[in-house]
């Protein structure tokens, strides 16, 4: 059978460069990047190297990129850290209510003690309004964050503005990357942004690596505590193989960043006039203008969304319902609930994303099968027979 997948949004595989650069760090150059003697020193030198490989895709200095775990741990290290080094000047944090469950759910934990937090609406596109932004703003605000893609729906902030917000202000500007590196331009300098979280899983490197921009004289708390590793910044040996995975998946995308813009936001529109052309009842979410290249989300109205993704999988097609972090919930996406789309289109929707391996005939058989699914299911929903289908 037919394997094609559609979910480069949740996580993307390792490139061959990629893993080939990593393999000698599992074996032979295994050392502790701590130690002081060669092979400690080889270790540590790899480790430099991508940083600046790194750096290079996001034009920061190369002592700006400290890396963590995962784009979580950098989301949890910019607010908290912020939320520590900032305590005297004020309690209040401004987001949206768009964001990814790791700056969610930290915000739900500040709540809880004492801490005030603002959820930003977003326009019907799920844009931030920077007017919006402006009037949310206190004499307590100590911290904006403001992701740059979203995980769901694709939508594009614009960062430069809302930072330029914070700026005027004096308050310090976080935004969350991780679906933003390798998909858009990144230019922190030109940005004016503090603080940056990126994952190197959604750039074809590996899982368990991440890192977080930190803008030269930005004040900002450890989060990890123990040793001297990431300039006494952050505690723990250090993921070697994975980071060295990370700088040359950076390394690629940097060199490959307006081919690859070029060929997945072609076929993403290829899907999207093929789909729209062939089903009927079908929108597409977030904005069409400022989007991820590869990402549609589209609703498909009077049937489940979880029906057609274990129907499509049944045919050897991995596509999502929503974020991965959450789509084992059946909770409405929060997301799509923030661009006011009902609750019954919502359980309707379905995430795809096209990546560097998808083909036209990818996307092809996707569509046939797609229409196949969705007329089935159409044929036996007790809500598309109300609507006369």
């Amino acid at each position: 059978m037919r394997q094609v997948y559609l979910d480069y949004s949740a996580t993307t595989p390792v490139k061959e460069d990629v893993l080939n650069a990593m393999i000698p760090y599992f074996t032979e150059k295994f050392g502790n990047p701590s130690s002081l003697y060669t092979v400690g020193t080889v270790s540590r030198e790899a480790i430099e190297k991508a940083r600046g490989q790194v750096a290079k895709l996001i034009n920061a200095q190369d002592k700006e990129i400290f890396f963590t775990s995962s784009g979580t741990e950098a989301d949890n290290w910019a607010v908290f850290g912020i939320v520590d080094a900032l305590k005297n000047k004020g309690n209040h944090i401004i987001t949206t209510k768009i964001e990814h469950h790791a700056l969610l759910h930290t915000g739900d934990f500040l709540e809880k003690h004492g801490y005030d937090v603002t959820y930003l609406d977003v326009e019907p596109d799920g844009r931030v309004n920077p007017e919006a932004l402006k009037a949310a703003i206190t004499d307590k605000t100590i911290l904006i964050s403001i992701m740059f893609v979203n995980n769901e729906v694709g939508t594009v902030q614009p960062i430069k503005e809302l930072a330029a917000i914070a700026k005027e202000r004096g308050i310090v500007f976080h935004t969350d990357a991780v679906q933003a590196l390798g998909n858009v331009h990144i230019d922190v300098k030109d940005l004016g942004v503090d603080l940056m979280s990126v994952s190197a899983h959604k750039i074809y490197g590996p899982k368990g690596v991440g890192a977080l921009y930190i803008r030269k004289g930005v004040q900002l708390s450890n989060f990890m505590h123990g040793g001297a590793q990431e300039s006494k910044r952050r505690a723990g040996t250090e993921n070697l193989p994975g980071i060295v995975g990370f700088g040359k998946a950076a390394e690629l995308a940097y060199e490959n960043l307006d081919a690859h813009i070029k060929k997945v936001s072609e076929l993403r529109n290829y899907f999207i006039d093929q789909v729209m052309s062939k089903i009927e009842n079908v929108t597409l979410n977030g904005s069409k203008e400022f989007r991820h290249p590869g990402n549609a989300n589209l609703t498909f109205e009077f049937i489940e969304g979880e029906a057609m993704l274990l129907y499509l999988d049944m045919k050897g097609i991995a596509v999502s319902t929503g974020s991965a972090c959450s789509s084992a919930s059946l909770v409405p996406s929060h997301v799509l609930s923030a661009l006011g789309i009902p609750v019954e289109k919502i359980h309707g929707s379905l995430r795809f994303t096209v990546g560097e391996p998808t083909t036209k005939e990818d996307i092809d058989y996707v569509v046939e099968q797609l229409v196949e699914v969705v007329n089935k299911l159409r044929s036996i929903s007790s809500v598309s027979k109300t609507k006369g289908w």
